[in-house]
């Protein structure tokens, strides 16, 4: 029996590979996975069983539910510094299913789309599964992998429909200041593109903010998509959200009916309770993620090891200088019992860097970091 052509020939991602062998080694360090390693705070669990009980069970409207899309737009203007009416919310099943049902609206067969190298995979696996034409532009060491708005316009042809940006950044930790957004917005905006902005790291930030490219928007071309999953440690209730021009909500969500239908009830319930419950537990977690990047950064100093400070998410990119990156994390694995996401992952410029997990304790990340130093010196 056939399938399609495309689906058959599309790869797995490269981090899977490298989870599949680390769920198979005994005692292995898991920091390769994106996932926070805390529990979803009590209060947003407790909104989740309340709903089931109270039967909140059944269909909800394609675009959400009327209370959690308004908490959203009031979260929206109080974190990220911009204006929406709660009809310009759609809730997704997490910010992967967001970003699908914008470039399901945007993109015809063979349209093209920017996508950045390196950048989170399944980005790409969406463009190819559109059967999109994808041109990867380029994030280097020397610009702090940040994207150069130039090098984007240059790669731009007329069957570019959208530019896809990603802060902060999955798997980089970069962020993009309000200057490159308006630099990057003008190039959209002289070439009519759609900008998708994946956010879902918005919370987790250290030393400054991550402005959103939706804050400098005044032609209605900014799709921003975040996630509960990351900031209240709820990847498991897929709830996420898109913040969309007004007169596209209709359209996205009239997109949903095929793709989800809806978010499960009691998750948008579970999803109410984090926005108008207390707070404390995401700066607790964020704190704790700086802290572990903190002592990741002293062992990299302390053992001469290259690695961009990340200012957001929790990962940290480091160099491991030139060696190929699956080989080096499936040594790592098997001579150390670590596990890494290699750089190549996420793209043909992100070989010879690694990305290391945050999301277990310091020590775990610290004893990890040593791991590496000591493969890579052995070459």
């Amino acid at each position: 029996m056939r399938t399609r052509d495309i689906v058959t020939q599309m790869p797995r991602s490269g981090i899977r590979e490298i989870m599949d062998l680390a769920w198979k080694t005994p005692n292995c360090l898991h920091l390769e996975v994106g996932e926070p390693d805390f529990q979803t705070p009590e209060h947003i669990r407790e909104g989740g069983i309340r709903a089931i009980v109270d039967g909140k069970t059944r269909y909800t409207p394609n675009a959400g539910i009327p209370e959690l899309r308004s908490a959203i737009a009031d979260k929206i203007l109080r974190t990220n510094g911009y204006q929406v009416e709660p009809t310009q919310i759609i809730v997704a099943s997490g910010a992967v299913e967001a970003i699908f049902a914008s470039l399901v609206t945007m993109l015809n067969p063979g349209d093209e789309i920017l996508l950045p190298d390196p950048g989170w995979p399944n980005f790409r696996m969406m463009a190819d599964l559109l059967s999109a034409r994808i041109i990867y532009y380029p994030l280097r060491s020397e610009n702090g992998f940040l994207p150069d708005p130039q090098e984007i316009a240059e790669r731009i042809t007329p069957r570019t429909r959208v530019l896809l940006v990603n802060f902060p950044s999955n798997p980089l930790g970069s962020v993009a200041n309000v200057e490159l957004l308006e630099r990057l917005y003008a190039v959209a905006q002289a070439h009519d593109l759609w900008i998708v902005s994946d956010e879902c790291y918005d919370q987790v930030v250290f030393e400054e903010s991550s402005p959103s490219p939706a804050r400098i928007d005044p032609d209605g071309r900014v799709i921003a998509t975040y996630s509960f999953s990351k900031t209240y440690a709820m990847t498991g209730w897929r709830v996420g959200y898109a913040a969309v021009p007004k007169g596209l909500a209709e359209t996205l969500s009239k997109v949903q009916e095929p793709l989800i239908s809806c978010v499960s009830g009691p998750s948008q319930y579970a999803a109410l309770a984090a926005l108008e419950g207390p707070q404390e537990r995401v700066t607790e977690m964020v704190d704790a993620y700086r802290a572990r990047r903190d002592a990741a950064l002293s062992a990299c100093d302390e053992l001469g090891l290259t690695y961009l400070v990340p200012k957001g998410a929790f990962y940290l990119w480091l160099s491991i200088e030139g060696r190929d990156s699956t080989d080096f994390a499936l040594d790592l694995i098997n001579k150390k019992s670590v596990a890494i996401a290699p750089g190549s992952a996420f793209g043909e410029n992100g070989n010879g860097w690694v990305r290391i997990s945050l999301a277990n304790s310091a020590e775990a990340v610290v004893k990890g970091i040593h791991a590496i130093a000591e493969v890579k010196n052995e070459c």
